[in-house]
């Protein structure tokens, strides 16, 4: 592996984890950040209202789909598994697990809606930054129960 090949490694391990963060902290400046222009963002049909369409496209329009389907939750927490990377010049292909966890309110306290997830993704480095170019999202299982939130 060359040295270069592993730099594109540790840039995509790190906007993978950037994403994570910016959905976690609701920052839509920089979650938009993380698209091209021209990206796709690919939800389970399960997870999308009757009539609209799993794929959403553009930075703004993928900020607001992801961010409006958290907006609603205590908070979450996004944790960032093993990712398997293919990188090829200014393109790569990415498997990349993640453990989502929705924490929401309820009448007595607090559950975590939990998934496992996988994002099957497609970068694309745009004047020197990696970008997500493509992201396809499949939930493997869910799981709900009570957890404890400190501070509440």
């Amino acid at each position: 592996m060359s040295t270069h090949n592993h730099a594109d490694r540790l840039d995509l391990t790190d906007l993978v984890g950037r994403y994570a963060a910016a959905v976690d902290g609701r920052d839509t400046a920089a979650l938009a950040a993380l698209f091209t222009t021209d990206a796709e963002f690919v939800q389970p049909s399960a997870l999308v209202r009757r009539g609209q369409s799993p794929t959403v496209a553009g930075p703004e329009q993928i900020t607001a789909t992801v961010l409006g389907a958290v907006g609603h939750l205590h908070s979450t927490h996004h944790a960032v598994g093993q990712q398997v990377l293919t990188v090829e010049g200014d393109a790569a292909d990415g498997l990349v697990y993640c453990q989502a966890h929705h924490i929401y309110r309820v009448e007595d306290g607090f559950r975590d809606n939990s998934l496992a997830i996988r994002y099957r993704d497609s970068y694309r480095r745009v004047d020197g930054r990696w970008l997500v170019a493509r992201r396809e999202l499949t939930v493997d299982f869910a799981e709900d129960r009570p957890v404890t939130v400190p501070g509440t």
